[in-house]
């Protein structure tokens, strides 16, 4: 489950995961409820009892409560869901369960009883057409646009949805057209970094940098793109911010203090402001991105974690190239904070242990043989790190590196 959304995470597209029925699927709750909090399209595809099974009267192998248990229990964590029972139905239900995932980036579930595996069935066509409301896709962006030019301290905070759909590129020309200032979330960290004008740096409220918790948390135009509204990205400010008074893009809906335009996806969002922006005459001037701690000390005294960040940003700065980082919870994630990355992973907002070590195997299975950094804590590399014996198996050759305690 771990690996299967690190995998979706990485390539912007579908991860997948098949399992058993019953005890394989529901050792997939956790990994699975992460990802739909964190907004990664995963598909789950299960097993199940054949479709004249349960008429004996026995109870099957691996059965909860009932035969239906498991598809109930996946309908609170997936956004759309099918029992493939039907050859003559099926294609249309895979296209609608797979649209869904990419319309609304979120976990789906596909269940094949094992008497219908090898029905043959017709091509899956095109995703269903998701409604888009083509009448506010006029107002919305003007509106954005005006909020955003009547502020006198704009800034735009960008999220993971904006990774989610591929709109990196666009949005770092929606920032430059805007000439303002921009952040990520705590969510969003190494987001837009190969910008011209990459962010300030991450928003982390009383944890993080005092500027920067200043002009997020003055501005009179935040314009929240892709973000989640968690106890993460917010809860740790210094003074509360008025979420009424943010412009807020999210989950195919745009919200400007008291209204909401519903049907409207990021990307058509981001590509009707891009239509409407001229050249910026505003200044993006300002603090200079994040600092990276540097210069370990090659000494007699313990290793304390931002000693791990200084030597991982040693080798950044003598010339190696920086690698994605797959991080689990506990230390090692604020850590990754200030490491120099190609890009960080981590159940930042869910905050579920056993992630790091998955994730770093998924992502590498799909990222072209490019090696990923794992940090992960003692607790969760007891969970997980047994699965590093198949990474030969794999091709694979993931870098770990092992937190204890501080």
């Amino acid at each position: 489950g771990f690996a299967g959304d690190a995998a979706a995470r990485y390539s912007s597209t579908l991860g997948v995961a098949a399992v058993t029925y019953g005890a394989g699927a529901f050792n997939m709750v956790n990994a699975v409820a992460g990802a739909y909090a964190e907004k990664s399209p995963i598909v789950v595809i299960s097993g199940a009892p054949g479709t004249t099974e349960g008429n004996a009267g026995l109870l099957l192998d691996h059965q909860g409560r009932t035969l239906h248990t498991q598809f109930q229990v996946f309908k609170e964590i997936t956004v759309a869901q099918a029992r493939l029972d039907d050859p003559a139905k099926a294609p249309a239900e895979i296209a609608r369960v797979l649209g869904a995932a990419r319309a609304l980036s979120r976990p789906v579930y596909l269940e094949i009883p094992r008497n219908m595996a090898n029905a043959e069935v017709e091509p899956v066509g095109d995703d269903p057409a998701w409604p888009v409301d083509r009448d506010a896709l006029a107002p919305a962006p003007d509106e954005v646009l005006a909020a955003m030019r009547s502020a006198t301290s704009p800034v735009l905070m960008v999220c993971v949805e904006v990774r989610r759909y591929g709109l990196e590129a666009k949005v770092a020309d929606v920032a430059h057209g805007l000439g303002v200032r921009s952040v990520t979330t705590f969510m969003g960290r190494g987001l837009l970094a190969d910008a011209p004008t990459p962010p300030l740096g991450t928003y982390i409220g009383v944890a993080g940098d005092a500027e920067i918790t200043r002009l997020v948390e003055e501005s009179d135009g935040l314009f929240l793109l892709g973000a989640i509204l968690s106890d993460t990205n917010f809860a740790v400010s210094q003074r509360k911010i008025d979420l009424r008074k943010t412009i807020h893009a999210f989950d195919r809906a745009v919200t400007l203090g008291y209204h909401t335009y519903a049907d409207i996806p990021l990307d058509g969002l981001v590509d009707a402001l891009l239509e409407r922006l001229p050249p910026s005459d505003r200044t993006t001037r300002g603090k200079e991105p994040h600092a990276y701690p540097t210069g370990l000390q090659a000494d007699d005294g313990p290793i304390a974690p931002m000693d791990i960040a200084r030597a991982v940003n040693d080798r950044v700065r003598a010339g190696q190239e920086p690698l994605l980082i797959a991080a689990d919870m506990g230390d090692c994630l604020f850590t990754a904070m200030d490491m120099i990355d190609a890009g960080l992973m981590a159940p930042g907002y869910y905050a579920g242990m056993g992630f790091g070590v998955p994730a770093g195997i998924g992502a590498q299975c799909v990222s072209g043989g490019k090696r990923i950094l794992t940090v992960v804590g003692d607790g969760a590399f007891q969970m997980t790190g047994w699965e590093l014996g198949n990474c030969r198996r794999l091709g694979i050759d993931p870098i770990v590196i092992l937190f204890n305690n501080a």
